[in-house]
């Protein structure tokens, strides 16, 4: 016999005629079936991946990489005057910059407020900025669609608000709100709320709701006045790469003396990116074991055709081929389907991933639906972002399933004794 008889048969065995038809019909099923979950699997891994792609971008994009907060005593001398409350962090933001990784940083200075206009109310964080430093450490002015991040001058009380929160308040540009804090005035009348009304200058639209809802900016001078803070809340620096903020933003403070400390996105957003990474490996255990019920299909297939080929096994084996012999024909027979499926997922799961982007809007145009609302999943498109490791790593997990699932049925055509299957015939 060759040396590769075992590959011949078990791969003749794949393409039954006749009377085996059925078996073949049961493979192919079990191709299909594999082929499908390999796909799921693949899309799914792309999409959150794409989820985590996005939700960095946003929350990075506009929110902080890093901050610089100062604590005890290094307050005292970074006070600047009032009429500049950043003077006293420019020194400090110099320092900051000399870092060959330090792209910019921004001082600002925030609090959380109410924001009123008629009857409407709604809780927002308000940050004060320096429009020309901002621009340094976030896409801001990009995301303005109405007025410009300029018109925040010092001493006029503008306010930039996101088109959510604009149109909760029922607000457009040249429109008046009233912002309160959450601090009294002592009057002759007793404790008042401190309240200031401030002109609507401007709409920015991130598409982040969770963002654009809540957050109104205002220049850091009004913002010093009316908090009443002598000084900015912190630094926020922008990094050449983003993924290494947290060591970056930590090396340039190294040098710098008195006593501060570093808040990065990778604490601000914990919890999110916790979150991701376990439903990441929730959803790969459990469409794994989709994969798993499509290749132990394959365990009714080879079970069949053992059945089927005992008289070929037991002339076979009359002709010398060895109990392992048998059990590669089996194993290579079983590979072969899993084979076929898993090459067909990984193409079918790629090509989707890749254009599930435009798949989603298509599908939503046609039911007439919206399947991601911005409110809920901060962002209004369905991401994908296709990663060849996820890939190889789902291949291989239905690979060495497909492996497990021929091992039983090719036992059993090994333990087949030749003479007693014979006599039966």
């Amino acid at each position: 016999m060759g040396r590769s008889y075992e590959a011949f048969v078990g791969l003749r065995y794949v393409r039954a005629e006749g009377r085996n038809r059925f078996i073949s019909f049961i493979a192919l099923a079990s191709v299909l079936s594999i082929a499908i979950g390999v796909i799921a699997l693949t899309t799914v891994l792309s999409v959150v991946n794409g989820f985590e792609r996005a939700l960095t971008s946003h929350l990075i994009g506009m929110e902080t990489e890093a901050a610089i907060i100062a604590y005890g005593d290094s307050l005292g001398d970074l006070g600047g005057a009032p009429e500049d409350p950043a003077a006293g962090w420019r020194r400090v933001a110099a320092q900051l910059r000399q870092h060959p990784e330090v792209v910019g940083a921004a001082p600002y200075l925030q609090s959380e407020a109410l924001a009123t206009r008629g009857e409407a109310v709604k809780g927002a964080l308000l940050r004060g900025i320096l429009p020309q430093e901002e621009r340094q450490v976030s896409p801001l002015a990009e995301k303005i669609t109405e007025g410009r991040l300029d018109d925040l001058a010092p001493g006029r009380f503008g306010a930039l608000l996101g088109d959510d929160l604009a149109q909760l308040l029922q607000a457009g540009v040249g429109d008046a709100i009233s912002l309160v804090l959450p601090a009294a005035n002592v009057t002759p009348a007793g404790l008042l709320p401190r309240l200031k009304r401030f002109t609507v200058v401007g709409i920015y639209d991130t598409d982040m709701y969770e963002f654009d809802s809540s957050v109104a900016f205002i220049h850091l001078q009004d913002a010093s006045r009316f908090f009443r803070a002598a000084r900015p809340t912190g630094l926020r620096l922008k990094t050449s790469d983003a993924a290494q903020a947290p060591r970056i933003s930590r090396e340039a403070l190294a040098g710098i003396p008195g006593r501060y400390g570093v808040i990065d996105w990778t604490q601000r957003y914990v919890n999110y990116f916790r979150s991701l990474k376990m439903t990441k490996r929730m959803m790969f255990v459990v469409l794994a074991l989709i994969v798993a019920v499509a290749a132990f299909n394959i365990v009714s297939t080879l079970v069949m055709a053992v059945t089927d080929k005992r008289a070929d096994i037991a002339v076979l084996r009359a002709m010398g081929a060895t109990p392992g012999g048998v059990m590669k024909i089996f194993i290579i027979q079983g590979l072969a389907i899993g084979g076929a499926g898993i090459l067909l997922g990984a193409i079918g799961g790629a090509w989707l991933a890749e254009n599930i982007g435009g798949i989603v809007p298509a599908l939503e145009a046609w039911f007439q639906a919206q399947f991601m609302p911005p409110e809920v999943y901060y962002i209004s498109e369905l991401p994908s972002e296709l990663r060849w490791r996820d890939l190889a790593a789902t291949a291989a997990t239905a690979f060495l399933l497909t492996v497990a699932a021929t091992l039983y049925p090719a036992w059993r055509a090994a333990r087949l004794r030749p003479a007693e299957v014979l006599r039966d015939e």
